[in-house]
């Protein structure tokens, strides 16, 4: 699909057109902006490329930059796709294969807004400064997500009986949450390089285009203080993998002396049981008539005694 703004029902609307945005384009559409603009336009795999000469390159008077954006779809994992700006002085050519609201915003901007974008340059910079709004929403959300996982794990009471296992469920759901949460983060970070990257390459070849170098410069001073917020975001998702995991082995060891406890308790009554088990002719207690009794006394208490001692030491 091909939009062109702002809109005009001339036929020469998109000759005059500041802003061609291309989504999902079909090859009838993409012939149609390379005839327009007199180059060819990137593809998704030149897009996807991740070296910086693919990323960022300038070729008589027009900018290409490529930048990978997270896309969020409810119900569904984070989407990475990539977004391509082809820059001259006279418009600005989106490729991408995402429906995007920061696109949306921009574009409302020539219809909705008193002062829309005059020049592709300015709308090259409401592009990336929604882009990163929305990004710094993406932290902030999950930022907000952390400090609630935090506070489950590390603000509740411990759990006995059988509500460890509950617990422990728990534990294991929140640490899928806590890694659906890094790769999110490391996928953001990413975004915010790129496009920093893509900033600083356009305040540098764009030098007289425009009066823009204050937004340019708040914008790379946005996208630096977000990268320190995604690295300091990073560190408490690693603090918290490494305290589930840990919180998870404290639970297994509980359940493993459990186990150690109820085996040893186990072996004085199995002794007991033995010793008078066998079948000697002149074992005394046969012929005595509280000898039942006193066997089953001392099979209790040869099971009592451990558990006395293992409750004295604490161990449960």
């Amino acid at each position: 699909m091909l939009n062109i703004y702002p809109q005009r029902k001339s036929p020469r609307a998109a000759t005059s057109a500041l802003w061609l945005d291309l989504i999902d384009p079909n090859a009838a559409e993409v012939r149609e902006v390379e005839t327009l603009a007199g180059f060819a336009l990137p593809s998704r795999d030149d897009l996807n490329e991740i070296e910086s000469s693919s990323r960022l390159n300038a070729r008589d008077g027009v900018l290409s930059m490529s930048v990978p954006i997270v896309t969020h779809v409810e119900g569904d994992p984070p989407l990475v796709t990539p977004i391509g700006f082809v820059l001259s002085r006279e418009r600005l050519i989106t490729v991408r294969f995402a429906a995007l609201p920061a696109f949306d915003a921009v574009a409302g901007r020539f219809t909705d807004s008193d002062k829309p974008p005059t020049s592709s340059l300015e709308v090259f910079l409401d592009l990336c400064d929604e882009l990163v709004d929305r990004l710094a929403d993406g932290l902030e959300q999950a930022a907000t997500d952390l400090r609630t996982l935090s506070a489950t794990a590390f603000h509740v009471p411990d759990s006995r009986g059988r509500k460890a296992i509950r617990s422990n469920n728990v534990i294991r759901a929140q640490l899928r949450h806590v890694g659906r949460l890094g790769d999110a983060l490391s996928e953001k970070r990413d975004g915010l390089l790129a496009l920093g990257r893509a900033i600083d390459f356009a305040c540098g070849m764009t030098a007289g285009w425009g009066d823009v170098a204050s937004r340019m410069d708040g914008l790379k001073l946005d996208i630096a203080s977000l990268d320190n917020y995604e690295v300091h975001l990073s560190d408490k998702v690693q603090f918290l993998l490494d305290a589930m995991v840990g919180l998870i082995g404290i639970a297994q060891n509980d359940i493993f002396k459990i186990l150690t406890i109820v085996s040893i308790v186990g072996i004085p009554p199995t002794l007991m049981a033995s010793i008078y088990g066998m079948n000697f002719k002149n074992m005394p207690e046969y012929n005595w008539a509280f000898g039942y009794p006193y066997g089953l006394g001392m099979i209790a208490l040869s099971a009592i005694v451990p558990l006395a001692w293992f409750k004295w030491r604490g161990w449960f």
